[in-house]
C-alpha cells in the first residue's frame, strides 16, 4: 500500500468489505452469539457473512481451518450451509462449538438457574488461580464450577464461567486483554477515568453473563438453519478431515502477534483444558525472528495443502490477512493453489486505547492442477 494516495487506495478498495467505525458500531458486530465471549483476533461476521454469500449457497460445506471463535461457522449456519472448524486452541473449541450448535434455550436457562444457586465454594485452590482472583471471587467461580459436572448443557455454562472469570480476575478495567501480571492495589483506570480498586467478587458478572447468553442464544435459535456443524480439537495440519469440502474461509493467525493458548490461561485453569500450545501457528512468545517466520511459512503452507487434498475441484478458498510481510505469494503457490484475485479491505479498527486503522487482503484461491503441481 505504500506510496498510494487516498483515492488510489479507495480505488481498489472493495466497499463490502470495508466499514467504518460509525458504519458498524460495536453492538453491530458483536450481534447475537459473536459476543457469548470476548475474542482477541476475532474478523467481523459481516466480513464472513459476505464471503459466504458471495461464492457458496444453502447446502454447501465449508472449512474453516483457523476457525478460532467460529465466526465462519456461525454464519454458514445462518446461511444454510454445513460447516466444519478447527483448531489447537481446547478454549477455541468449547467456544466455536456452543456458539454454531443448536441451542436448546429453555434447557440452558434451567441449568444457568441451577449453577447460580449453587453456594461458593472456598475449598478452591491453584497457585495461578489464588493469584489472579480475590478469595471471594474464586469461591464463587468454584461454587458456579460444580454445575457443570454432568450438566447436559455443560459446555455452554463453561463458557458464562469463562466469561465471568475474565472480568473477575485482579486485572485493570482498561487491559483485561494486556495484562501481564495482577493488580492487589488501586489504580488509575483508563476505562473510567478515576481510581479503581481490583474486583473482589464474581456473582455479579455470572448473573449477568448468564442472562445475556440466554438472550444471545435465543436470537442465533431465530436466525439459525437446520443444518450440521462441527469442531474439531486438532491440528489443520493433519486434522481428519471430510473430503468433498465445497470451499474455505479463514483468518489465519498472525506471526508474532497473539498467544491464543495464554489469552484464555483463566479458562484453562479453571476447567482443566487441554493445553496444546506447542502447536500454535505463529504464537507471540516465539516472535518475529527470521527462523519463526520461516517456520510460521511452513506452517501455513502444511495446512493449506492438508485442506486442498479435501476439497472439490471446483472449491474456492478465500483467506483474510494482513500480509504487510509479503509472505502469501510464497505460500500460496507452495501449498498448491493459485491465486485467483486479491481484494483490499480498510480496517476502521475498534475505538479506545486500540483505535486505528490499516488495511488488510482478501485473497481468493483455487487449488492448481494435478498437471500444473507436477510442472513444478
Amino acid at each position: 500500500m505504500a506510496g498510494r494516495t487516498q483515492r488510489e487506495l479507495y480505488a481498489v478498495i472493495d466497499g463490502e468489505l470495508s466499514w467504518s467505525e460509525s458504519e458498524l458500531p460495536e453492538r453491530e458486530r458483536t450481534k447475537h452469539v459473536h459476543r457469548l465471549h470476548p475474542y482477541l483476533g476475532k474478523f467481523p461476521p459481516q466480513l464472513a457473512e459476505t464471503l459466504l454469500r458471495r461464492s457458496f449457497g444453502p447446502g454447501a460445506l465449508v472449512y474453516d481451518p483457523f476457525a478460532g471463535s467460529g465466526t465462519t461457522l456461525v454464519e454458514a449456519t445462518v446461511q444454510g450451509m454445513h460447516a466444519v472448524g478447527c483448531d489447537v486452541s481446547a478454549f477455541n473449541c468449547l467456544l466455536a462449538g456452543v456458539k454454531s450448535a443448536p441451542p436448546d434455550v429453555a434447557a440452558v436457562q434451567a441449568e444457568l438457574d441451577r449453577a447460580l444457586a449453587l453456594p461458593p465454594d472456598p475449598s478452591a485452590r491453584g497457585e495461578w488461580l489464588e493469584q489472579w482472583f480475590g478469595p471471594r471471587a474464586l469461591a464463587e467461580l468454584a461454587g458456579f464450577r460444580r454445575a457443570l459436572d454432568g450438566s447436559p448443557q455443560r459446555d455452554v455454562l463453561a463458557v458464562v464461567l469463562s466469561r465471568a472469570a475474565r472480568s473477575a480476575r485482579r486485572v485493570p478495567h482498561h487491559a483485561l486483554d494486556e495484562a501481564r501480571t495482577p493488580v492487589t492495589a488501586p489504580y488509575w483506570c483508563h476505562k473510567h477515568r478515576r481510581e479503581c480498586r481490583p474486583v473482589a467478587e464474581a456473582a455479579r458478572f455470572l448473573r449477568r453473563y448468564a442472562a445475556d447468553t440466554v438472550r444471545r442464544l435465543a436470537e442465533y435459535a431465530q436466525l439459525r438453519r437446520d443444518v450440521s456443524a462441527a469442531m474439531l480439537h486438532d491440528d489443520a495440519r493433519s486434522a481428519p478431515l471430510p473430503d468433498g469440502i465445497d470451499g474455505v474461509v479463514t483468518s489465519p493467525p498472525y506471526p508474532g502477534l497473539i498467544d491464543y493458548h495464554e489469552q484464555h490461561r483463566y479458562a484453562y485453569e479453571l476447567l482443566g483444558l487441554d493445553d496444546r500450545r506447542e502447536l500454535e501457528l505463529g504464537a507471540a512468545a516465539l516472535g518475529a525472528t527470521r527462523r519463526a517466520i520461516a517456520a510460521y511459512c511452513d506452517g501455513i503452507v502444511e495446512a493449506l495443502a492438508h485442506t486442498r487434498r479435501h476439497l472439490r475441484p471446483s472449491a474456492r478458498v478465500a483467506i483474510v490477512v494482513n500480509d504487510s510481510r509479503e509472505l502469501y505469494g510464497d505460500i500460496v503457490q507452495r501449498a498448491g493453489f493459485r491465486l485467483e484475485s486479491r481484494t483490499v479491505r480498510h480496517v476502521n479498527r475498534r475505538t479506545g486505547r486500540r483505535a486505528g486503522e490499516y488495511f488488510e487482503d482478501v485473497l481468493w484461491l483455487v487449488a492448481r492442477t494435478s498437471r500444473a503441481r507436477a510442472a513444478r
